[in-house]
């Protein structure tokens, strides 16, 4: 139990982080994802830390958690990435469109702040690292 205490705490930090790291400022940011650091990295390495420590490092437990890290946190930055930068490309086309065409155009605002730059997975993977060494 203390594992999955230490990993939520882990997210629960960087979500709160991201609400002084994000412009322009807002609380909300703290239920969103996307933005400085990365949740979903702290929580799964730390998550990988703590089964690391306690199982050991060469263990098969170790090894399938690792992988569904490395797979979580090449998704922040490679999948919900591009969906976020194509959102934004949207965004600006129906904007445009509703600006050219006499006709309303009604959609909702897709969210373009989806998924992480490699320096956000890299501190939220930090993060996590510091967070489980310190409460193991």
């Amino acid at each position: 139990m203390k594992t999955l205490q230490v990993a939520l705490l882990a997210m629960l930090t960087a979500q709160v982080l991201k609400i002084f790291t994000t412009r322009p400022f807002s609380i909300s940011r703290i239920v969103g994802s996307g933005g400085m650091p990365s949740s979903h990295s702290a929580f799964v390495t730390s998550l990988s830390v703590m089964i690391g420590l306690k199982y050991g490092f060469s263990s098969d437990i170790f090894a399938i958690v690792i992988v569904f890290s490395l797979i979580t946190m090449y998704d922040a930055t490679g999948v919900r990435r591009a969906v976020g930068k194509q959102a934004a490309v949207l965004n600006q086309l129906i904007l445009h469109l509703t600006n050219k065409e006499e006709k309303e155009i009604i959609y909702e605002e897709l969210k373009e702040l989806v998924g992480h730059t490699p320096i956000e997975v890299i501190a939220g993977a930090v993060l996590g690292l510091f967070i489980a060494l310190s409460l193991y």
